[in-house]
């Protein structure tokens, strides 16, 4: 059975970070293990969230006992999203490695895929400011971003992990290239062109679709968990990226038809496709 590791906030009257990223998995079919960097009663965008960051020796403590249950190697993936400290990224950092070396096998239980896939969606800021401290900023750029398989920014966070211009498709293939082996930017703003980038391999795809306003908190979470759960049951690269890129936009529109105060990303499922839910896919070039 397919299994992720989630190191991530929760948020819990907001559907943001790991909360998403959780129901994304489980209505997959995929088990989830849910650490916490934070607990808040709602996202910071509404006002005081109440709740706060987990203490680090409790997120670490968490992770060694998940270790000690000897399932370390059992994980077909591992999400980081937000992190409240320095030290929180540095224990997540740390698990990922022994992660990496775990054997993939308990006894007779073998991990449902061959290795395992560490996505990092570097959540440091937005709108040309980092609503992180600059040392954690530094901190993911530095520890975890290295340790990535894909990594899923939106353009402001590409910029600055990279320090280049991601503005136009060249800027973004470079930027994507020397910053990780995959890399899918939303955000994406190319001319008068909106939506999400992927690169690899030194091809690179923008997919693009109308801009919305007004939306919800989260659509970069549900984006990003979308894709790897695609990715984890065997959907190709390519198809997992155009499945999850409109799975999403078709969250969002449903958010602004229906003038909903939080991402409707489990009622969104129970209802038909909107009809506006469609992408059109273009080869980027230097």
């Amino acid at each position: 059975m397919p299994h992720v590791l989630i190191l991530s906030s929760f948020v819990a009257g907001s559907r943001v970070g790991g909360r998403v990223s959780q129901s994304a998995f489980e209505a997959r079919g995929i088990d989830t293990t849910f650490v916490p960097t934070t607990l808040m009663g709602r996202h910071p965008g509404h006002g005081a969230p109440g709740g706060g960051p987990v203490p680090v020796e409790q997120f670490g403590s968490m992770l060694e006992g998940i270790a000690a249950h000897g399932v370390f190697g059992l994980f077909d993936a591992v999400l980081t999203g937000y992190f409240a400290s320095v030290a929180q990224v540095e224990i997540a950092a740390a698990a990922i490695e022994e992660i990496r070396k775990a054997p993939r096998t308990r006894g007779d239980i073998h991990a449902f895929s061959n290795q395992v896939r560490i996505v990092v969606d570097p959540i440091l800021g937005d709108a040309g400011s980092l609503y992180v401290k600059e040392d954690v900023a530094a901190a993911i750029r530095d520890l975890l971003v290295p340790l990535a398989d894909i990594i899923t920014p939106n353009a402001f966070e590409l910029a600055w992990l990279s320090g280049e211009d991601v503005s136009t498709p060249g800027g973004f293939i470079d930027a994507a290239a020397q910053t990780a082996p995959v890399t899918f930017m939303t955000s994406a703003r190319f001319g008068d062109r909106f939506g999400t980038a992927y690169h690899a391999a030194g091809q690179a795809v923008l997919a693009a679709h109308k801009e919305l306003e007004n939306l919800p908190n989260g659509t970069g979470d549900f984006l990003t968990a979308e894709l790897l759960g695609e990715l984890i049951t065997g959907t190709a690269p390519g198809d997992a990226f155009e499945t999850a890129v409109t799975n999403t936009l078709d969250v969002a529109l449903k958010a602004c038809a229906w003038n909903a105060f939080e991402l409707p990303d489990i009622s969104a499922r129970t209802h038909r496709r909107h009809p506006d839910a469609k992408i059109d896919l273009t080869p980027l070039t230097a």
